[in-house]
């Protein structure tokens, strides 16, 4: 049994057929299939249901490929682990990180990370909360920056830093007139939202507890963009919730909430064991060191994210 067999009876269970399976590993069909008849033969067990189409694992071959994809990712793991003593934070990490944070944080430590580790390649995905942690979970992306917290007993969350939630206004707005409010202040108001599957939208509706579409019945509207909200508070309908990053400092109608001010708990997030902790440990320093000191996390009202 080798780990190029093991490879090949994932491929082949992943793609449902051997000819797109010996592509996807760079060898001949008769080669791949070879080497599978010889590791059942080996097993004594046969692992596909060959006349189905596509190509099916038996129960028992099921069972064997789910424990073969734990052999090859800590093969990975143990690669990976050698390669980061001997260079460092080099390779390539794949990074899948909310909309909601992408845009106004990526361009606060991503071009200080990318000078100061120039050997490390990062591959940066926008995701919702359920597609970073479904591809944490199957290998397809080694690190996740989204909104917790992630309980999960296979993956590792490190916390960064809590971000407070702002009220934004329409000119004109009665709070404007408060230094802060409070969420009672909200309860009733009209608001928009995100669209459904945004981990935001879940937070700012247990601050405010009130639907979306700022009050209109006959409005349905989805939308994954902060910056249209606001566009559509500014256009003078209904108010919004905002995460402080994503405010200018010249902004005049936001208004930040009482203590403790509802904030959401920004994290990292790994597959457990993760080995390469030099450029883990590289990237969550840029990023903490690049959000303002008042994000440092301390004792807050969390407002917690939904996956």
């Amino acid at each position: 049994m080798t780990l190029q067999q093991l490879q090949y009876i994932v491929a082949v269970a992943d793609t449902g057929q051997f000819s797109k399976a010996a592509r996807q590993c760079h060898v001949t069909q008769p080669t791949l299939t070879m080497m599978v008849r010889k590791l059942e033969d080996e097993l004594g067990v046969t692992l596909f249901e060959r006349r189905s189409k596509p190509a099916r694992p038996t129960p028992e071959g099921g069972a064997l490929i789910e424990q073969a994809r734990v052999v090859l990712r800590e093969a990975g793991q143990f690669r990976d682990l050698v390669k980061e003593l001997r260079t460092g934070t080099s390779g390539t990490y794949r990074i899948g990180i909310l909309p909601t944070l992408a845009p106004y944080l990526l361009p606060l430590f991503l071009e200080r990370f990318a000078e100061a580790h120039p050997e490390a390649r990062l591959t940066i995905d926008e995701r919702r909360t359920s597609r970073i942690l479904k591809a944490l979970r199957n290998g397809e992306q080694d690190i996740g920056i989204l909104a917790g917290p992630v309980e999960d007993d296979d993956l590792e969350s490190i916390a960064l830093f809590h971000e407070p939630f702002l009220a934004y206004l329409p000119e004109g707005h009665a709070l404007l007139k408060q230094k802060r409010i409070a969420a009672k202040d909200l309860r009733k108001a009209p608001l928009w939202v995100l669209s459904e599957g945004h981990c935001l939208r879940d937070q700012v509706l247990r601050v405010c507890q009130q639907p979306s579409a700022a009050g209109h019945a006959n409005i349905h509207y989805s939308t994954g963009s902060i910056e249209t909200l606001k566009r559509m508070v500014a256009n003078g309908s209904g108010l919004t919730l905002v995460p402080e990053l994503s405010v200018q400092e010249d902004e005049r109608n936001i208004r930040r909430f009482e203590a403790p001010e509802p904030v959401r708990e920004v994290v990292l997030v790994v597959r457990r064991p993760f080995v390469r902790r030099k450029a883990l440990d590289a990237l969550v320093e840029a990023i903490k060191a690049s959000v303002p000191r008042r994000f440092r996390i301390a004792e807050r009202q969390v407002v917690p994210a939904m996956p």
